[in-house]
């Protein structure tokens, strides 16, 4: 609990130049950012320690506040693993269905003193962690404390310029807080490499230097916390620049880095897998959890979310029928291989001898519109979110939910390196055993080892190919994906995966409908109420069509995010051209 209040407090705190006292006479006292006045503050650990917390809110999102959206929507507007619900869903967000005219994440590139009260972009946080960084040294202490919060300093500047090119692709690069009349305040693009070269350079100063425990465990940014970020980061980085054939010696480089880093989290022994991989995710308390490697705490009366609520009593999109055909039987074998698959006639048939995570993420029953309250659109209805204990109870109900968010897992860092080494064409056999063949290990799962034979993927010992495998992906990556996907579903990573590997168009509903299909029915058995705005694609049964009126078409320009139209003529009117990325007007 303790942490909560830390984190409020330093959620104001760090956006002052901070008191002399901690909490004393001159607190409220806000001194601009760019005048370093206090080196009092900053000789003091523990100041330095709460100053950091303000940086948790905006990357360590969990499931939010209240009703809040919270990192698990982040990666859910345009994927293949939820229906289409609106013709908004083509985008990340509202503003990028059109340039928009100010705002947008990229705006303001101003000093501190000129950024309009409430407005945060990348560049505010940017400035912010620029601004720790170079008053972390202003009080010489000693070398090892010293090291370690600037590693946490340039590890969250590295994080913020990743998910800065994430968005916009090549950014301006800016190490220092800006003045006034400095010169970068207009600077131009720089390339993503060159930037990207910058954040591998901060990670591995963290990683060299961050401590293995600082704080309350897995509450707070440690060596591990820094790691397995590194491995996101880069796993992501290296396959946007092969896949988009921008740079292949550096997307070596960037896969070689996600490799290192998650090989050092999978050697430290200092993490397991967990028995219960619904417990990840609807716990009232993740502390102790093995794989937990950091997790963010809600309490009582203090801050809580909504993401329970949505899975239990509220309407909701639902799973797509093709998330749930790419889970495997418990064979080991995709449906159109497998012996065991009867057919998806029934939630219960679709449900039968599968990977056990798809039965601990998709509720037992259908769920369709005019039948349930609580129904999914799809028919296939999420729980993985879901403390059926507390269902029931207040803390079950509305944004009062209680439960711990994970934040990055152990779970996550095994799927990087197994990728890693994919992409890498060095995967070998003890690589999957060491990784896919953990998780898949893992109770309640239910899956035979994933093997190797001749470079293609196998179940006791022999070889198979997906029927409906993307021709373009090999079959080995292709599972390996597949064990990525199932992993992983609904916790907000999705969309990136399909941006990175340049397959946004898996997510096109007329290229492939079944992201826009659902629960199969028969009509007769439904009274003409219930099918009352119930489409089907099929005459008297059929699979239910959740968005029959909606097409989601998706189109090249929406792998980057527009430049906002003010920052373009801002550049412009002082003598810089500010280039709009592609397929975005600039006007």
């Amino acid at each position: 609990m303790k942490l909560l209040k830390y984190i409020a407090i330093a959620g104001i705190l760090s956006m002052t130049s901070c008191s002399k006292d901690f909490l004393g006479d001159d607190f409220l006292t806000k001194d601009p950012l760019d005048q370093l006045t206090d080196p009092a503050f900053w000789s003091s650990e523990n100041n330095i320690r709460t100053y950091t917390f303000g940086f948790y809110n905006s990357y360590f999102k969990g499931y939010g506040s209240g009703f809040g959206r919270g990192a698990l929507y982040d990666g859910q507007f345009i994927n293949d693993d939820f229906i289409p619900i609106s013709p908004n869903e083509i985008v990340v967000d509202e503003f990028v269905i059109n340039v928009p005219t100010s705002g947008g994440g990229w705006s303001p590139v101003l000093p501190a003193n000129q950024i309009p009260t409430g407005v945060t972009s990348y560049y505010s946080r940017i400035r912010k962690a620029n601004h720790f960084i170079n008053s972390v040294p202003i009080a010489e202490l000693a070398e090892e404390v010293q090291n370690h919060w600037l590693g946490v300093g340039r590890f969250f500047r590295g994080l913020e310029y990743a998910n800065f090119v994430n968005a916009f692709g090549d950014v301006p690069y800016i190490d220092h807080v800006l003045t006034e009349d400095d010169p970068d305040l207009y600077r131009p693009r720089d390339s993503r490499v060159y930037v990207m070269d910058k954040v591998l350079e901060d990670f591995r100063f963290a990683a060299e230097h961050v401590r293995a425990s600082d704080g309350p465990a897995q509450q707070a940014i440690n060596k591990y916390v820094v790691l397995a970020y590194m491995s996101r980061v880069f796993l992501f980085e290296g396959t946007w620049l092969k896949y988009h054939a921008i740079d292949e010696a550096k997307a070596t480089e960037y896969l070689e880095a996600a490799k290192w880093a998650a090989e050092q989290v999978i050697a430290s022994g200092a993490f397991s897998v967990s028995n219960n991989y619904r417990d990840l995710f609807a716990s009232e308390s993740l502390k102790g959890n093995p794989e937990v490697i950091l997790f963010k705490e809600y309490a009582e009366g203090i801050l809580s979310h909504s993401a329970m609520s949505y899975n239990n009593l509220e309407p909701q999109a639902g799973m797509s029928k093709n998330a749930l055909d790419s889970y495997l039987l418990s064979d080991g074998l995709p449906i159109g291989l497998s012996s065991r698959y009867e057919n998806d006639r029934t939630v219960a048939n679709a449900l039968r001898d599968r990977d056990g995570r798809l039965v601990q993420t998709i509720a037992p029953e259908l769920r369709m519109m005019n039948v349930r309250s609580n129904f999914a659109l799809s028919g296939y209805a999420v729980q993985k979110f879901l403390n059926v204990s507390l269902r029931n109870e207040t803390v079950g109900t509305g944004s009062l939910n209680i439960t711990d968010a994970p934040i990055i897992r152990y779970g996550e860092v095994l799927v990087n390196y197994a990728e890693a080494v994919a992409e890498l064409g060095t995967l070998t056999q003890d690589d999957l055993d060491k990784t896919i063949n953990v998780l898949r290990n893992r109770t309640g799962v239910g899956l035979p080892r994933l093997e190797l034979s001749g470079g293609r993927p196998a179940v006791n010992g022999a070889p198979y190919d997906d029927p409906a495998r993307d021709p373009s992906v090999p079959s080995l990556l292709w599972e390996i994906r597949r064990e990525r996907r199932s992993e992983l579903m609904f916790e907000g990573l999705r969309l990136n995966d399909l941006r990175r590997w340049k397959k946004l168009h898996y997510a096109d509903s007329e290229e492939n409908p079944t992201v826009n299909r659902g629960a199969y029915i028969v009509k007769a058995d439904y009274s003409d109420e219930q099918l009352n705005g119930i489409t089907v694609d099929g005459a008297n049964a059929g699979y239910i069509i959740p968005s029959a009126s909606i097409k989601r078409t998706v189109q090249e320009k929406f792998y980057l995010d527009p430049i906002p139209l003010d920052q373009i003529s801002l550049y412009e009117s002082n003598g810089v051209e500010l280039e709009q990325n592609f397929g975005w007007p600039r006007k």
